[in-house]
């Protein structure tokens, strides 16, 4: 048996969710949790270490959807949570990324209007593309790049994120650092301003794992 690490035992919670068609949210909220107890926000401490899920947290979605711990443990210890797959993904233009519609709560990519790319051994399988316009991310990222961003990834300090804001805003940036009530992101540009912002103004992050450059 693979070993339950932090980043499987979430994988197999998104699973689950995803199983029963259901955000990360819909799932906590089923479950009688806090709707956001499951958000990626809470994945980790304000300073970036892991945290982890509850027992009862993970007792009480068991007994939402009627999932065994077998279920559980067998999402957690393979890769059924996670399946390389060589199937097409959802692509949309970064502009388009913040009009409603196309994401859920939790970030994961919902509804129609995006186009497929084929991009084989994607381990995430709510993973999508956004396709850079503009010069807005130059040098780092050039008008017609592909970005795949993988919403079950952790993040940390350091990693190249898309952020969607309360306002709606989505934009490509680093992850600079967080605490408990901040989170700071530098830009891609250095002719662009950094951001600073309440945790309560970002809805969801979501890392990068790949660029067409």
């Amino acid at each position: 048996m693979r070993r339950l690490t932090h980043d499987r035992i979430w994988s197999a919670i998104d699973a689950l969710a995803h199983r029963y068609g259901l955000s990360a949210s819909g799932l906590a909220k089923r479950s009688g949790l806090d709707p956001t107890a499951f958000n990626k926000s809470k994945r980790a401490t304000g300073d970036g270490r892991p945290r982890w899920p509850t027992t009862e947290s993970i007792a009480k979605v068991l007994e939402a959807t009627g999932a065994s711990l077998e279920d559980f443990t067998a999402l957690a210890s393979s890769e059924t949570g996670r399946p390389n797959r060589n199937l097409p993904i959802p692509l949309i233009g970064m502009t388009q990324a913040g009009a409603g519609g196309f994401f859920d709560d939790g970030g994961y990519p919902v509804g129609g209007g995006w186009e497929q790319v084929p991009f084989p051994r994607v381990e995430d399988e709510n993973a999508y593309a956004l396709e850079v316009t503009g010069d807005s991310m130059e040098p780092l990222y050039r008008d017609g790049d592909v970005l795949i961003v993988s919403p079950n990834a952790p993040t940390r300090n350091g990693d190249r994120v898309v952020v969607r804001t309360t306002d709606g805003e989505v934009m490509a940036k680093l992850l600079v650092r967080r605490d408990p009530k901040t989170i700071e992101f530098a830009s891609m540009n250095p002719d662009h301003p950094n951001f600073d912002f309440p945790l309560d103004r970002v809805e969801w992050i979501a890392r990068i794992i790949w660029a067409s450059q």
